[in-house]
This record gives structure tokens, sequence and C-alpha cells, in this order.
């Protein structure tokens, strides 16, 4: 296991540049840890460690807890303390990553290289924030309330669509391509390399806005009745979700709170469709069904491979974008006469035929 003490000096939240919406989804799943955690998408090099270990300091008393790759099951959730059963006698419960990551943020790196077994409890404690364990004799629960963030790179592979589907919020990350923004960064990252500390001194002041905005949102969103939900919202959020082909009724849920989330960070006096659009991305983009995706191209008149619709120039002639480079043109085949097989079965008058045996 390894914990915020043993980690190096995080890089400030305050001073990552050129990934708003994972800021975004960060900040959304801080505020209201139930959202069931983030998935980071992205190449390497893209901030996803650096952003996750940076939203752990500006929870007070925060614990960055890693999970492991080679992680057991156990050492996840919690198992019997065979020490203490050996010497006293009696059953006593050892707890795991998940207890100790409570009121923290759980890292995952490559969540998709896990067994399916881990993930599942561990999202399961994500989102009901209660780790229940039932084996070896323990019957024991306890608080699991984190914030989980888990990062994977899809040319290693992917998770379950089940599994996707119970992350709260995803983020796709892409290459930074303006040759400005990457300069900046750049130059951050070096000053931050050279002088961690004088680095983080002059991003203390905007560290402790952020600290002190979640402190407040976190409050309103743990007020039931603050931010209530308006039918404009839940019309909002319905037709999104209709659209997207979304399976069950998740992503509806997680939209709700992911716009509740995202108005009392924003000191808002009530939640508007505006927030739903806002959030609506990062909860969609991991249930979004292929067909939903591709409801505009499907529907262009479809063409056979042999003959294609002609291009609006109306020539007839097709770009080369839209050739069928798999296509082969027809040919014609000749037929040849063949020379008549003799049947297997012999015909019912050679059978009569045929002398009997003795």
């Amino acid at each position: 296991m390894t914990t915020a003490a043993s980690m190096p000096v995080p890089f400030p939240f305050s001073a990552i540049t050129g990934q708003p919406h994972l800021r975004q989804a960060l900040l959304l799943a801080a505020v209201d840890p139930g959202l069931g955690g983030v998935l980071i998408e992205g190449p390497r090099g893209t901030a996803k460690t650096t952003a996750a270990r940076a939203l752990a300091e500006l929870l007070p008393g925060a614990p960055f807890v890693t999970l492991p790759l080679g992680a057991s099951l156990e050492s996840l959730v919690g198992t019997l303390d065979l020490g203490q059963a050996l010497a006293g006698h009696e059953l006593k419960f050892a707890p795991g990553l998940l207890a100790r990551a409570n009121g923290g943020v759980l890292y995952v790196d490559e969540i998709n290289l896990l067994p399916d077994a881990l993930i599942d409890s561990l999202l399961d404690a994500a989102a009901s924030g209660v780790n229940v364990v039932e084996r070896d004799g323990i019957s024991h629960r306890h608080a699991a309330r984190f914030v989980l963030v888990g990062t994977m790179n899809p040319e290693e592979g992917t998770l379950r669509p089940q599994l996707l589907d119970r992350f709260g919020l995803c983020v796709q990350l892409r290459n930074i391509e303006d040759a400005a923004e990457r300069q900046a960064i750049v130059r951050a990252r070096l000053a931050f390399d050279v002088d961690p500390q004088g680095f983080r001194a002059k991003h203390a002041e905007a560290e402790a806005a952020l600290a002190a905005a979640l402190v407040k949102a976190r409050a309103i969103v743990a007020d039931a009745s603050a931010l209530p939900y308006g039918d404009d919202v839940h019309e909002a959020v319905g037709a999104l979700c209709i659209a997207s082909q979304v399976d069950g009724l998740r992503a509806d849920l997680v939209m709700l709170r992911s716009a509740r989330a995202l108005a009392a960070w924003e000191g808002a006096a009530a939640i508007t469709a505006d927030h739903v659009q806002r959030v609506a991305e990062a909860v969609l983009l991991h249930r979004r069904k292929p067909e939903a995706e591709g409801a505009a191209s499907a529907s262009a008149p479809v063409t056979s491979n042999t003959q294609r619709a002609p291009n609006s120039s109306g020539t007839g002639q097709n770009n080369a974008s839209d050739q069928d480079w798999g296509a082969m043109p027809p040919e014609s085949v000749g037929i040849e006469r063949v020379k008549p097989l003799r049947p297997l079965i012999p015909s019912q008058t050679a059978q009569q035929a045929a002398p009997k045996k003795a």
C-alpha cells in the first residue's frame, strides 16, 4: 500500500492547465463522492496521475491510497486478523485498503488490468459508501466514502460494459496539439521539478481557495433540502439519456447528482438545464451506444459496394475518401459441362438383378 506519507510532493491542482474536463470531473467527484468515481482514459503523459494526487491535497486530512495491480481481494476489502486469532483465540477484523481510503482518494492506475472481482468490490463500495465483509467467520461493515479515480490507456484493453456503467463519470484525454499550451505546461512542470516548495508557495492562495470552495460545496450537497430538482432539469436529463440509448436508469441518476454537484460548486441558487448540459458528456461518454454515436451517418442512403451514391457535385464520381477500396469488379464466369457422377446407392433395378448369396 502507498499512502500520502510516502508520496512525493504533489503538483498543485490549481496549476494544472490544458485539461479543463479532467479538472471539472475530479472536482465534481470530490463534491459528491457518491457519484461513483471518475474513469480517466487517455495516452501516457496526460496528467492523469498528477491530477489524482493533487486532488487529495484539496481535501482536509484526506489520505491518498493507491491500489496496486497485484493486490488481493483480502487486501482490498479486509479480512480476518490471523495474528489476533491465533494469539487470543478471538476473531478480529483487519482493515483493507477501502477502510484506509475512507475520507480520501483511492487511486487505481491501469484499472482495466485489474481482475473483475476486485473491480466489482471497488465499485460497490465507491457507489454505496459502505464496505461489507462476510467471510472467514467475519461479519463486518464500515464506512468507505472515498473519491475513486481510475485511469486506463485504451490501447491496452478496456473494461466490460457492465463495469464501465458503474463508473459515475468518464473523461477521455487527448494529446495537446496547441504549441503555446504545450510550452506553458512544460515550463510549469520544469519549474516545479527545480523548486517544488517554491512553486507550491506561488499557488498556495489558489489552492486554499479551491479547498475552501470544496468544503462549502460538500456542505451544500450534504443538505438534502438544498438545490432540489425541477421539472425542466428532469426533462433535460431524460432527453439526453434517451438520445444516447443508455441501458437502465443509472445514467439519469448520475447526471442529476452531477448537475447538483456542479450547481453547489458554483454557488448557484438552483439547478438549471445548463448545469445538466455541462455534465452530460462526462456521464454519457462511456454509456452511449455506438448506434447513437452514428445516428447521423445512419440516416444517409445505403448503397451497395459496386454502386455508390453520386457526390454533391452531381458528377456521379466518388471522392477518394468515399471509395470502397475492398470492392472487386464483377467478372463473368463461363459454364462448363462436367461429367455426370455415378450414384453411391445402387438403383432398385440393379439390386433386384444382383444374385443373392447362399
